[in-house]
């Protein structure tokens, strides 16, 4: 049947029965399919124990960083003490997983004899993609003890990507050549590769993350490289939602979507995908399907190109967040984009895209999209960045607000204003402070305050099952 690559998500390997689950998925599919490829992320809230080391190898806390790798230690050594292994298969496993530990260890050892005022941040991707390197060896140890050849990949030996650290970009050429060469070779010999998702390496070697959520992109870049026909995302949930579940109890599982729509779902808020998975399966016309691990006979939401162009159904709603810059004087705003741009990467290390920029006579104002892979970092801290950033701004006056963006998303909703009409019927007696259409023309976001944005998200969710 041709190539398949199916991800797995940190919520479906972290206990032994839900990597019981992931075995059965991967044993049925292997029979069905010529060349199978498996991206593991790490276990869930891994990453970020990860990261709380690093950043106290950084302030010199050796107690508090070989306390974290002691606990991921017996975490993952209960885990495989559960799994169905031989004894030979368990003990290289719990070699394997000290191995790693102790390289992770000797980094923050490294970096706690030489102490400075901020994390490098190619220290933090050398540490964050060991939960990867950790639970890829769990699965494959899991598929060779059933009798299926399988070997773990670290996503370093066959992403090759710039040095944008936290979250590079990978450089297709080169790691084509690179999957070519470990990759092609065992998928000829029946062979199962078991791939480090988040992580890659710059050309030198130096380890790299491509950003929070990146296992999806890992996923989507050995699909085009590897001419996959598709890729399956495995989570715990049945699909892709009309809207966040935890907000809207009546959240829907969205049954088909087109790449433009998932695209903006993923953009704007949808945690489910990495929002930059999306642009190579387009390009490459590889079918994408979100899944349930507990429940592998759901269909799940398919992601293709064999969507009518005349559809014009309200798919789903998000909310994230954002904040906005209000300067009371008119004038040029690029310098103050950059500044902001610049501030919010120097403190944070988040990258945040510009939504909206709209000016009168006496008001320029600035939307900033928060993205939902900044992990930890909250709109009010972000907020802060800004202000104190803008503190030395000289004869203008402005404020940093939170906002709320609620943003549309349904194919063609730009060819049909009878839906926008409904759309802002339906936010009366709401403040709403800017509205931006994307230009795929499937998405419309409407700024408000933080106040409006649960109401808001509720009122237009209810369009969407109305469609």
């Amino acid at each position: 049947m041709g190539t398949l690559v199916m991800k797995f998500g940190g919520s479906t390997v972290g206990t032994a029965a839900a990597l019981a689950q992931v075995l059965s998925i991967i044993l049925h599919e292997e029979k069905r399919w010529d060349n199978l490829i498996v991206v593991a992320s790490a276990l869930d809230g891994i990453t970020d124990m990860m990261l709380e080391a690093a950043q106290l190898a950084q302030i010199g806390s050796a107690r508090g960083y070989r306390r974290i790798a002691a606990t991921i230690r017996t975490r993952h050594l209960a885990l495989v003490e559960l799994l169905p292994l031989g004894n030979l298969e368990s003990t290289a496993l719990q070699a394997d997983i000290d191995r790693l530990l102790f390289e992770m260890l000797d980094i923050c050892q490294q970096v706690a004899n030489t102490p400075s005022e901020k994390l490098l941040p190619q220290i933090s991707d050398a540490v964050a993609g060991v939960g990867e390197r950790l639970s890829a060896r769990i699965i494959a140890a899991m598929l060779r003890h059933n009798e299926v050849r399988s070997v773990a990949i670290d996503g370093s030996d066959i992403i090759v990507t710039d040095d944008a650290f936290g979250n590079a970009n990978p450089i297709l050429d080169e790691t084509k050549n690179r999957i070519e060469q470990n990759l092609a070779p065992m998928l000829s010999r029946q062979i199962v590769p078991v791939v480090t998702g988040y992580i890659g390496a710059t050309q030198t070697g130096n380890p790299t993350t491509i950003g929070r959520g990146g296992s999806d992109y890992t996923a989507s870049i050995i699909s085009q490289c590897i001419h996959a026909d598709e890729v399956w995302i495995w989570s715990d949930v049945d699909g892709m939602m009309s809207t966040d579940p935890r907000q809207v109890n009546s959240a829907k599982i969205i049954e088909e979507l087109s790449y433009s729509e998932v695209a903006e779902l993923a953009y704007f808020g949808a945690r489910i995908l990495h929002a930059r998975m999306i642009k190579p399966l387009q390009e490459n016309n590889i079918a994408l399907r979100i899944k349930n691990v507990y429940k592998p006979q759901h269909p799940g939401t398919i992601i293709h190109s064999n969507i009518d162009d005349e559809q014009h159904t309200l798919k789903a709603v998000t909310n994230i967040q954002g904040f906005v810059i209000t300067a009371y004087r008119s004038g040029p705003v690029h310098d103050l984009i950059e500044r902001v741009h610049e501030a919010l990467y120097q403190a944070s290390g988040s990258q945040m895209d510009t939504m909206l920029v709209s000016q009168s006579s006496s008001h320029t104002q600035i939307c900033f999209v928060i993205p939902t892979t900044s992990g930890i970092e909250t709109s009010n801290a972000l907020s802060q960045m800004v202000y104190e950033a803008l503190e030395t701004v000289q004869d203008q006056d402005w404020t940093v607000s939170p906002v709320h963006i609620i943003t549309a998303i349904g194919r063609n909703l730009d060819k049909h204003n009878e839906i926008i009409a409904r759309i802002f019927e339906s936010l009366q007696g709401m403040n709403i402070l800017g509205v931006a259409q994307g230009p795929s023309g499937c998405s419309l976001s409407i700024v408000l305050n933080p106040a409006d944005g649960v109401d808001a998200l509720a009122y237009i969710h209810d369009l969407v099952l109305a469609s």
